[in-house]
């Protein structure tokens, strides 16, 4: 098995941060050391997050209040038949061709393709008794 080393000039991960507290006193130094080698006896794996947020700067939460003299958009009329409806299998390669089944459910979403699903009595050879089809793949039965 091939195993990849990666040298590189530093040894590992250094962090400095200084903090003033007042004039008089000395400034504090913190470190961190991350080294490169990975331990087989030492199995703790370290890591590091850092947030950072711009101070002062908050974003704006002014939501947009509805107008008193508009109207609430008309919902769209439903797509295909209703749930229930018997309908006639206008597909050719479909095994229930012209056959009849009922409607279990209709996609509303206008960019479904198979937006109609039917349910047959009938079960094909994979025993499945339901199949979706397209608006212009099937035929209300009065």
């Amino acid at each position: 098995m091939a195993s990849c080393n990666m040298a590189s000039a530093a040894s590992g991960f250094l962090l400095t941060h200084s903090v003033a507290t007042n004039a008089n006193s000395a400034s504090r130094s913190s470190m961190v050391f991350f080294p490169s080698k990975n331990t087989t006896t030492n199995n703790n794996n370290s890591r590091l997050v850092v947030r950072a947020a711009e101070e002062g700067a908050a974003p704006p939460t002014t939501t947009a209040a509805p107008a008193q003299g508009e109207a609430p958009k008309p919902k769209p009329p439903p797509i295909g038949p209703k749930r229930g409806t018997k309908v006639k299998i206008l597909r050719r390669e479909s095994y229930w061709y012209n056959g009849i089944g009922s409607v279990v459910a209709v996609d509303q979403d206008p960019r479904s393709r198979y937006p109609v699903v039917v349910r047959f009595n009938k079960v094909n050879y994979a025993n499945v008794s339901t199949n979706n089809y397209a608006l212009d793949e099937i035929e209300e039965v009065k």
